[in-house]
């Protein structure tokens, strides 16, 4: 393992296993670009890589792990299942694309990508879920995008609480609610948009506390969720970016610091993707 990458710390999750706590999003990375962009983000440091079915650029990850010449071991990947592939064979079907897709025997972490309540298929989804994790395909499994009311239901119907749950959530929408529940079910947070597609960089007082530490209002941000020991996944397609995201274990923000980012959250107006009791 690099330098920069045993840097990183791991979070532990409730199946006695362990999650880089800052990984690499690939949503809306091109696919004719994903294997060049995830390449350049393991040269920096990054071993969890986040993708989906429905990112339609899983062949650029698994290209990108195969070129890079570490051991599969060193690389945690995270996919999910999409909503219009809930269900039990669906479910199966969508499991046996992506590891093609990504030219993988196991998987480490596998996601509903969203509850999709519309449909009420999130529960049979699970339970097959469960199923591939007996299996041993699948090491680890959660969800993405689940509310409390969600995760109770799944949790009641089959006794399995998921290892984490990837929301939306960044300084604009903090959802202490939803964490508060996570921590009293052994549930990590992992953060999707966790500049909030960029919004960040222009925040004042975000700029203000990055100049106090050499660090720019982004990092400032990254720097808060890690703080928090939320999982986090920021995304870029540029290498310079990339790299600076990854800057972030340098840095401790103080109290203060960290009380002045809290005051920034809007709640639900602060979202900038679906809302998951409506998405289906």
């Amino acid at each position: 393992m690099t330098a920069a990458a045993s840097a990183v710390p791991r979070i532990p999750l409730n199946d006695g296993t362990s999650i880089p706590q800052l990984g690499f999003g690939v949503f809306k990375v091109p696919a004719e670009e994903t294997a060049r962009i995830v390449g350049d983000a393991l040269r920096t440091g990054y071993r969890a890589i986040d993708t989906a079915w429905g990112y339609f650029n899983e062949e650029g990850v698994g290209q990108a792990i195969r070129d890079s010449g570490l051991d599969r071991d060193e690389i945690y990947v995270t996919t999910k299942v999409w909503n219009s592939y809930q269900g039990r064979e669906k479910t199966l079907e969508s499991f046996e694309t992506s590891m093609a897709n990504l030219g993988l025997d196991r998987l480490d972490l596998l996601l509903i990508h969203w509850p999709a309540p519309a449909n009420d298929l999130y529960v049979e989804t699970w339970r097959t879920f469960v199923e591939l994790r007996e299996s041993g395909r699948v090491t680890s499994i959660g969800v993405s995008n689940f509310e409390p009311e969600h995760l109770g239901r799944i949790i009641e119907a089959t006794g399995v609480i998921p290892v984490l749950n990837q929301v939306e959530l960044h300084p604009y929408l903090q959802q202490p609610q939803l964490r508060d529940f996570h921590e009293l079910h052994g549930i990590a947070t992992e953060a999707w948009g966790p500049i909030a597609r960029g919004k960040v960089a222009d925040d004042s007082v975000l700029q203000e506390i990055g100049a106090a530490h050499g660090k720019s209002a982004v990092q400032v941000a990254l720097r808060w969720e890690l703080q928090l020991g939320i999982v986090t996944i920021p995304k870029s397609d540029h290498a310079d970016r990339i790299a600076a995201n990854f800057d972030v274990f340098d840095v401790e923000l103080t109290p203060d610091e960290m009380a002045r980012i809290a005051a920034l959250d809007m709640g639900e107006q602060g979202r900038t993707g679906p809302d998951p009791r409506t998405f289906s």
